[in-house]
C-alpha cells in the first residue's frame, strides 16, 4: 500500500465509535514493511466508558485520544507490551479502537523476525503472528511509543490504513472486551469487541483478573 490512508470512517468526528468498530473489520494496516488484516477490535467511548483512557479525563499520556479523529494512540502496559488504537470520535470526546488482532498478508517473514520466530514456523503458525494488540503492535514493528499522535490522513504517513472488503453485519460478533476490569469490563452492558466469526486470527478471551496488593 502506498499513498494515503483511506479510512472507513469519516474524519469529523460525525460517526459513534460503535458503528465504527465493525467498519474496521477487515481494513488493513500497513507499517515498516509489514501489512495485517484487521479481524477484531475493541471500542472505547472516552466519558461514556469507565473502561476507557479517557474516562477521567485527558492527561499528558492519554491526550492524543482526545482528538482530532484519524490519528494512533499509541500506549505502553505492563511495562513490557504496545498496543495501537484508532482514534475516531470528535475532539474533546476520546472515542477510538484498539487493534486487538489480525492476519498478517504481507512480510510474514518480517512479523516473524520481530516477533523473534523465525524458523519456527512448526511450533507457531502464523494465525498467531499478530493475534492479540501486544503481538499486533509488536508485527507491525511498533516497539515505541513514536508513532503515537501519527495523523493517518497526512500523505507522509508511516503507517497506512485502508478500508477492505466490507465484512457483512450478519458476520460480526460482540461481546465483552478483554482484561478489562470494574464497571467497563460488563459484557452484558459494554459488549464493546467486535469480531468476525470464525476467523481463526481472533485473539482468545480473557477475563480481567484482580491484581494482587503487595
Amino acid at each position: 500500500m502506498t499513498g494515503p490512508s483511506s479510512l472507513p470512517f469519516p474524519l469529523d468526528g460525525s460517526v459513534n465509535v460503535l458503528d465504527v468498530a465493525p467498519r474496521m473489520l477487515g481494513a488493513y494496516v500497513e507499517h515498516a514493511g509489514v501489512g495485517v488484516r484487521i479481524c477484531e477490535v475493541e471500542a472505547y467511548d472516552g466519558a461514556n466508558d469507565p473502561g476507557a483512557h479517557g474516562f477521567r479525563g485527558q492527561t499528558p499520556r492519554n491526550s492524543v485520544m482526545f482528538g482530532p479523529p484519524g490519528h494512533l494512540y499509541v500506549y505502553f502496559t505492563y511495562g513490557m507490551h504496545y498496543c495501537i488504537n484508532v482514534v475516531c470520535g470528535p475532539v474533546g470526546h476520546a472515542a477510538g479502537l484498539l487493534l486487538r488482532a489480525g492476519e498478517v498478508v504481507h512480510g510474514v517473514g518480517l512479523a516473524r523476525e520481530r516477533r523473534g520466530l523465525r524458523g519456527r514456523q512448526g511450533t507457531v503458525p502464523d494465525r498467531d503472528l499478530a493475534r492479540g494488540p501486544a503481538r499486533l503492535a509488536l508485527a507491525l514493528g511498533f516497539t515505541d511509543l513514536g508513532r503515537n499522535g501519527t495523523d493517518l490522513s497526512d500523505p507522509e504517513s508511516p503507517v497506512h490504513v485502508r478500508a477492505g472488503e466490507p465484512v457483512p453485519l450478519t458476520a460480526v460478533r460482540t461481546g465483552p472486551r478483554v482484561g478489562v476490569s470494574g464497571a467497563g469490563g460488563d459484557g452484558a452492558t459494554y459488549p464493546w469487541r467486535f469480531w468476525i466469526d470464525g476467523d481463526p486470527h481472533v485473539s482468545t478471551y480473557r477475563p480481567s483478573k484482580p491484581r494482587r496488593r503487595t
